[in-house]
């Protein structure tokens, strides 16, 4: 049976403006032929099995053909494959869509189009440049530059916006030849690299001076060129990189299951939160004792939790034990706001969440409850502190610790942590345990964090750092991760 392709627009860099479509049909692909200009994270939404293939194209630099392209859309849909063809920005806007799908329709391959958001309406939202305005802009016009001797510009030295694509090499001979055809040399322009994406970067300039800018600067494609009086705007409106991280490069070592919260922040912030997890949660390998404990559970008065990870971990085991959440001990504590929301999402009341979200807070919280000769159930981490125990223990309380889950490194991650300090310093590099902290230690040489900011989430994590002779630049307070970013912030 015959496949079907899709050719989906994969938006102007940002991930998060993938439509919904988009998303939806990427899901389900077994093969991706993907663009220079796609961002390669859009390919995590794509099944792990499926096949993903680089199809980009530079100026100078093509990795298949267009025909070759076509070819093999052509041979993988025959095949019986979900084909998604991700192209940056819209399809059918200078992205060579029509001939794709032309050479589709002639060989009897079923498509669909799902349009993205243009390059164009990109540059415009990142930059704070309307295209069209009441005062400035009555229409604008879309134009290739990549030849321009090609084009007739006298048909567009009026244009009020003139968007041009693929002209950054050649926008010194697009201006001679738009000033020689009666635009204003003083017209305001722009050029707009990477546009959408944390290290969008933006020179403006008149119309006359704006090739020399782009040659001191060293721009290099990709490049969008905007002309118009809307681009004075820019001064004005620009939000994009007025946020408060735009710019930074920030490590983020969670797990790889817990780190977009975090990246999202950053994002949001305007950073660029590239992932490199350095642990990796699992069950533990002898659940033994955590069987045992989960078994007798109304035997215990108190349950405590240092994570929410040892919630999850504890809850699945219950699962698998066949035993009831309503069997849990009459109190239970959380570490902090995470860990609560963890246990408060089972309809299970927590008693302490302490207002300092480490160790020592949670065992202060303890202070205004009799312990003497009560049974508590702490679930954790196979590696962690004894200040909560040992706290409860001299208050005369029976602790049973038991190892819900482990930490161990990813396989991939030490390859991943060299190729990344060794290519491209980052500016930040964000920890959310001790754990995190020595696994990188481990991975790379210390001379290749020369230069790098660190950010702690607490105490722990921070002296863990101080402990190998790493400054610790922000600490977050609260010790969430929310107030990790803003101490970044803070600090930055």
């Amino acid at each position: 049976m015959t496949g079907r392709v899709y050719l989906v627009g994969a938006g102007p860099g940002d991930p998060e403006l993938l439509t919904l479509k988009g998303r939806r049909v990427l899901a389900a692909a077994n093969v991706v032929l993907f663009d220079y200009l796609a961002n390669e994270d859009l390919l995590r939404h794509a099944p792990a099995a499926a096949e993903r293939i680089y199809v980009g194209k530079k100026k100078a630099d093509h990795a298949l053909a267009q025909d070759e392209i076509a070819q093999l859309m052509i041979e993988r849909a025959r095949a019986g494959k979900t084909v998604v063809r991700l192209k940056g920005g819209d399809p059918f806007l200078f992205g060579r869509g029509g001939e794709e799908v032309e050479a589709l329709a002639a060989a009897g391959i079923p498509f669909e189009v799902v349009p993205g958001v243009t390059v164009a309406c990109g540059v415009a939202a990142y930059t704070g440049v309307p295209l069209t305005h009441r005062e400035h802009s009555s229409a604008v016009t879309f134009v290739t530059g990549h030849e321009p001797a090609q084009i007739d510009w006298t048909s567009f030295s009026g244009a009020d916006t003139l968007v041009i694509f693929m002209g950054l090499t050649t926008i010194g001979e697009i201006a001679a030849r738009l000033i020689a055809a009666g635009r204003d040399p003083q017209t305001p322009a722009m050029a707009v690299r990477w546009a959408t994406r944390p290290h969008q970067q933006t020179i403006s300039a008149s119309l006359s001076e704006l090739a020399g800018r782009i040659a001191e600067a060293g721009m290099k494609p990709p490049a969008t060129i905007v002309i118009g009086e809307v681009t004075g705007m820019r001064e004005r409106l620009d939000w994009f990189e007025r946020l408060p991280l735009f710019g930074r490069c920030i490590v983020v070592t969670r797990a790889a299951d817990q780190a977009n919260a975090l990246s999202h922040l950053l994002n949001e912030a305007g950073a660029e939160a590239v992932e490199l997890p350095l642990i990796a949660l699992e069950p533990s390998a002898d659940t033994g004792p955590l069987d045992e404990a989960i078994l007798r559970l109304s035997s215990y008065d108190w349950l405590v939790f240092t994570s929410a990870n040892g919630v999850r971990y504890f809850v699945e085991r219950m699962d698998r034990l066949g035993v009831d959440v309503r069997r849990w001990p009459p109190r239970v504590a959380a570490i902090g706001p995470a860990t609560a929301e963890a246990i408060e999402r089972l309809h299970i009341k927590v008693d302490i969440v302490p207002e300092a979200f480490v160790a020592e807070g949670l065992a202060s919280g303890f202070e205004r409850f009799e312990l003497h000769g009560r049974r508590i159930l702490l679930a954790r981490a196979a590696e962690g502190r004894d200040v909560v125990p040992e706290a409860l223990r001299q208050r005369g309380a029976r602790v049973d610790v038991v190892e819900a889950y482990r930490n161990t490194i990813p396989a991939e991650a030490p390859a991943r942590a060299r190729e990344l300090f060794g290519t491209r310093k980052p500016d930040w590099v964000t920890f959310t345990s001790s754990s995190t902290v020595k696994n990188l230690l481990s991975m790379v040489d210390r001379s290749a964090l020369a230069g790098v900011k660190f950010a702690s989430i607490g105490p722990a994590t921070s002296a863990t750092l101080r402990q190998h002779g790493l400054t610790v630049d922000a600490e977050a307070t609260p010790h969430t991760i929310e107030g990790l970013v803003q101490a970044i912030i803070l600090r930055t």
